[in-house]
């Protein structure tokens, strides 16, 4: 294992020295291709129906895109934050490299009581104010649910990366990743409602290159 790390290091250090490319593009979900009564009308029309809410798949935002299968160890602790506000989570959607802490302030004036029973990473803050800010290192990486237990519609989520080579999309579901080192590379369009998508990618030594992404469940009735 040690031999490992030292390879990625080495690897790591070597490709920076050959310059770095940045990847933009954008993501847009598509939604399934559905009859047309299921788009409006028929039994929607119904007081049953009449209020039952559909996604609006070309108005999602939070979409992270990464670059998958690439390990880079983190050199020194990392820190950045989810705010309790509004008896919300600020940001609903937040990524992170391995081995960063994410401090919990809540600017309520209520209680709130932080959990996830997330295999990738569980824990418990306890019912707390504005009297401590507790923090949480997030060591392995994968998808880690946030709750309070005494909110119900209190949830964020926390994606932990194996490197530092991600962006969330703006409001214009636009992304950059900057700096990364030149090579061949899988590429995954992520949002918590939709399926992934992944694309391969080839970064030059300088310069931009472009991805955009249009993943939904269209992609799963494909025959």
């Amino acid at each position: 294992m040690r031999i490992l790390s030292m390879f990625l290091v080495v690897v790591a250090v070597a490709q920076s020295k050959c310059g770095a490319g940045t990847i933009v593009g954008t993501v847009i979900a598509q939604g399934p291709k559905v009859p047309t009564e299921a788009t409006g009308g028929g039994a929607y029309g119904s007081r049953r129906y009449k209020y039952v809410e559909k996604l609006d798949y070309a108005s999602l935002r939070d979409f992270v895109v990464n670059v998958v299968d690439y390990v880079v160890p983190v050199n020194g602790a990392l820190d950045t934050k989810i705010v309790q506000r509004d008896a919300t989570f600020e940001p609903h959607v937040l990524p992170i490299v391995v081995g960063t802490r994410v401090r919990w302030p809540n600017e309520d004036d209520i209680f709130h009581n932080v959990f996830s029973m997330t295999e990738t990473q569980d824990f418990n803050l306890g019912f707390y104010k504005k009297e401590k800010v507790p923090e949480v290192r997030f060591d392995k990486p994968g998808r880690v649910d946030v709750f309070c237990a005494l909110h119900t519609n209190m949830h964020c989520v926390i994606l932990v990366l194996p490197n530092p080579y991600f962006a969330l999309t703006d409001a214009k579901s636009s992304y950059v990743i900057k700096d990364v080192p030149p090579g061949k590379y899988r590429l995954r369009a992520w949002h918590e409602r939709v399926p992934s998508q992944t694309k391969d990618v080839v970064v030059p030594a300088n310069g931009v290159v472009r991805v955009d992404f249009s993943p939904g469940v269209a992609e799963l009735q494909k025959p």
